[in-house]
C-alpha cells in the first residue's frame, strides 16, 4: 500500500462535512444496465427517502449506485459518492452532488459506514464485502445500524448457508441472524426507515 495515497485518503475523509444529516447508504452491483429491475427500484427508494429528508451515500459508480444518486438528485436532496480508483477505471456517475475518489478500500469503507441505515441490493463480491463489513461491525457492537437486504430470492441462499454451516457449527448465534432484515418491498423498507425520524 502506498503511504502517500493512504494519508491522502485520511485527509479527504477528514474534509467531508457530514453535518447533522441522517444518511442511508446504498450498496449493490455496478453491472446491471439502466433498465434492470433492481436499478429502477433503487432509484425509487432513494427518491422517496430523499424526499423524506434523508441524505444518500453510494459507492459512486454505475448501476445500483448511480440509480440511488439519481433518485436523491431528482428529489433535490444531498447525495454523496465515494468512488475508488480501480485498474479498469470505475468512473463517478453524473448524479453525485459531492464526489470523493479514494485510492484505498479501507478508507473508502470507513467513509461508507457513517450511515444509520444500509440498503443492500443484489451484487457481487464487492457488495458482499460491504455487507459483511457492516454486519460484523454490528455483530461486535461497534455499530448499531439497520441493515436491509432487498430481494429474498437473491439473498435466501446466503442466509441458508448462514444457518446450515455457520449456525449449525456454532460460529454464529441465532441472534446474529436478526442483525438484518430481508424485504421484497421498497415501501416496507421506506416505512421502516422513515419511522426512525
Amino acid at each position: 500500500m502506498n503511504k502517500e495515497k493512504f494519508l491522502h485518503d485520511i485527509e479527504m475523509v477528514d474534509s467531508i462535512d457530514f453535518g447533522n444529516d441522517k444518511f442511508v447508504t446504498f450498496f449493490g452491483s455496478a453491472r446491471f444496465d439502466d433498465e434492470n429491475f433492481f436499478v429502477k427500484e433503487a432509484e425509487k427508494l432513494a427518491y422517496k427517502l430523499a424526499k423524506a429528508g434523508f441524505a444518500i451515500i453510494t459507492g459512486g459508480g454505475e448501476s445500483v449506485m448511480k440509480a440511488a444518486n439519481k433518485g436523491a438528485n431528482l428529489a433535490g436532496r444531498r447525495n454523496l459518492g465515494f468512488n475508488i480508483v480501480l485498474p479498469h477505471e470505475q468512473h463517478s456517475n453524473e448524479f453525485i452532488d459531492e464526489s470523493f475518489v479514494f485510492s484505498t478500500f479501507a478508507l473508502r469503507k470507513y467513509a461508507l459506514m457513517v450511515s444509520d441505515f444500509f440498503v443492500i441490493f443484489p451484487g457481487g463480491f464487492g457488495t458482499m464485502d460491504e455487507f459483511f463489513e457492516i454486519l460484523t461491525l454490528n455483530q461486535v457492537k461497534f455499530k448499531n445500524n439497520k441493515i436491509y437486504l432487498y430481494n429474498s430470492k437473491f439473498w435466501l441462499p446466503l442466509i441458508e448457508f448462514f444457518r446450515v454451516s455457520l449456525l449449525k457449527n456454532k460460529t454464529i448465534k441465532e441472534n446474529d441472524l436478526k442483525l438484518f432484515k430481508i424485504s421484497d418491498d421498497i415501501e416496507d423498507i421506506f416505512a421502516d426507515i422513515k419511522a426512525s425520524l
